[in-house]
């Protein structure tokens, strides 16, 4: 479900963009991928099922203050630190890291 701002979702094949309010459903084990498609930052509720992603989710977020504080900026060298932290736990959740979907602006 998005909680904030607007996100664009791409899986097989296909973009949509759900705006604050909406909720969008991946198939299991469909490639996928999320991009903020607007100006302002955007919030997601992810449900995963079955259990066992949500704990990659949790060993690669950025914890904040609330759960409504912005995430902090990423200067590049942390950006770099976090792409690498993701790559090498992705294997054990049976992850396969896809590039960006492309920009529909």
């Amino acid at each position: 479900m998005v909680l904030d701002g607007e996100v664009e979702v791409t899986f097989r094949g296909e973009s949509i963009t759900a705006r604050s309010g909406e909720t969008i459903n991946v198939p299991a084990n469909a490639p996928h991928g999320f991009r903020n498609a607007g100006q302002d930052p955007s919030r997601l509720l992810c449900l995963c099922a079955p259990a066992g992603q949500d704990e990659f989710f949790t060993l690669v977020g950025q914890p904040v203050a609330t759960r409504t504080a912005p995430a902090p900026p990423l200067d590049p060298t942390a950006q770099a630190a976090f792409i690498a932290k993701v790559q090498s736990l992705a294997p054990q959740y049976r992850t396969e890291l896809l590039p960006p979907p492309p920009s529909s602006t």
